[in-house]
Formats: C-alpha cells, sequence, structure tokens
C-alpha cells in the first residue's frame, strides 16, 4: 500500500513545487516505486519533470471531471522509477466546475484508490491555497509535508494550515497526520536562518526533519532543464541534501 504525503503551505515560494520534484526523485533513486500527483493549476511540478504541460490531451484536470481515468492521465517513467499525473492551467477552473457535485472532496481519493497499490510513496504537489483541490490533496493523502522558508513570516499562516489539517481531519479524513516540516531555503551566512529555525523549533509542536534545504543555484537552475536535482548535478548541494531528506522520510515510514 503506497504512503501518500500531500506536500502542502499555503504561502507561495516557499520551496513545495521543488521539494515535490526533488524528494520524489530521490526516493525513486533509492529504488522506490513514485507516483507524483501535481494538483496546482501552475504545473510546475509537470514541467519540472520536462513534460510539456500544455501539450497534453488528459491531465488532472479531466480526471477530475470525470471526462477520463486514472489510468488515461499518468505519464509513465519520465525518469526511472517515476511517473507522473500531470496538471496545467486548466485545472484553475475546477473549482467552479465542480461547485454542487456531491462528496467533490473525495473525487481525487476515489481514483488514487485504483492505483495506490502500485506504488511505493505518492507525493502531491498543492496549490499555495486552502483551496477544494488542496482539500482533495488532504482527503487522499496520508500525511502532510510542509516545507517552511527559513525567512521573518516563517510562522505566519502555518497556524492556518494546521487548523486545516486538523479539520480534514475530524471532517473527511480521519487518518491524516502531520508528516512534519521541512526548512527550505536555508542560508548559513545569515544569523536570520538559523533564528527561523530556533523560532520554529521553540514554538511548533510538529516533527521537524533534521535536514535542511539550502539555498542553491543548481536548485533553482534545475526546473529550467526539465530534471530534478539529483540527475541536473548530482554532486550539488541541493541533491545532496534532498537525497537525505528522502533517506529520512523512508527510514520514518518503516
Amino acid at each position: 500500500m503506497g504512503k501518500i504525503i500531500a506536500i502542502a503551505n499555503q504561502k507561495g515560494g516557499v520551496g513545495k513545487t521543488t521539494t515535490s520534484i526533488n524528494l520524489s526523485a530521490c526516493i525513486a533513486q533509492k529504488g522506490k516505486k513514485v507516483l507524483v500527483i501535481d494538483i496546482d493549476p501552475q504545473g510546475n511540478t509537470t514541467s519540472g519533470y520536462g513534460i510539456e504541460k500544455n501539450e497534453l490531451e488528459n491531465t488532472i484536470y479531466e480526471l477530475m471531471l470525470g471526462e477520463c481515468s486514472i489510468e488515461d492521465c499518468i505519464v509513465k517513467d519520465v525518469i526511472k522509477n517515476v511517473s507522473i499525473l500531470p496538471s496545467n492551467v486548466n485545472l484553475a477552473a475546477a473549482e467552479i466546475e465542480l461547485i454542487g457535485v456531491e462528496r467533490k472532496e473525495y473525487i481525487l481519493k476515489n481514483e488514487v484508490d485504483w492505483v495506490r497499490d502500485r506504488y511505493d510513496y505518492i507525493i502531491i504537489d498543492c496549490p499555495p491555497s486552502l483551496s477544494m483541490l488542496t482539500v482533495n490533496a488532504m482527503t487522499t493523502a496520508d500525511s502532510v509535508l510542509v516545507p517552511i522558508q527559513c525567512e521573518y513570516y516563517a510562522l505566519e499562516g502555518l497556524s492556518q494550515l494546521i487548523h486545516t489539517v486538523n479539520l480534514v481531519k475530524e471532517r473527511l479524513n480521519p487518518d491524516l497526520d502531520m508528516e512534519g516540516v521541512v526548512f527550505t531555503m536555508y542560508d548559513s551566512r545569515t544569523n536570520l536562518s538559523a533564528q527561523v529555525v530556533e523560532n520554529v523549533k521553540n514554538n511548533l509542536k510538529q516533527k521537524i526533519y533534521k535536514t535542511v534545504i539550502p539555498r542553491n543555484i543548481r536548485l533553482a537552475e534545475a526546473p529550467s532543464h526539465g530534471e530534478p536535482i539529483n540527475i541536473y548535478d548530482p554532486k550539488s548541494a541541493g541533491a545532496e541534501s534532498y537525497l537525505s531528506l528522502a533517506a529520512e522520510i523512508i527510514k520514518s515510514n518503516k
């Protein structure tokens, strides 16, 4: 039974997509079969894996509207051990088109249940908002991984996200847990990054991963080449940190 992790934070620019792409690729490098679900209308995880998102016939949008099956949508083996359920800007309309649809919070879960057993891990990249798409991701997931940027406002919005996770757990998915928090864009040259880490550790009762993702030029470049960091530059600090995070997550889910 595949472990499903939603990567969520309603703040934009905190490294959700970077984490979705690179964590999934690094888990796959360790021999696990991974499905990546891009439920963000920006489709950046899709293009970050080198898929031409605007030329796809079937995406998660068609899936959620019931126009195709999950089998029709999955792009298999984009790299070894990684398949993708892609997204593009059409998905932005799904919210409106699904108004009035019964049990719309469970659309993704019902589809993913068909293929869940084929994968060791399913990673869902959520949009930067607490929308119906994010709720669909959370009803599907076993746990939520929260990337937090090492900056002054890091804790802002986090309590709201935790509140949403708890609401979903209470009303829609009693099995949902917090996977934990991972710090991104850590700059070892500044005191601020270290202070933010300390502040969050002192104020948060959630699990915090030991691995910290650094600010790294190679990490920023990799998506424009359509490759995850462990393929684009396997010796970079970014690749090493995501491999370390993958190892931590695999170990904690044994």
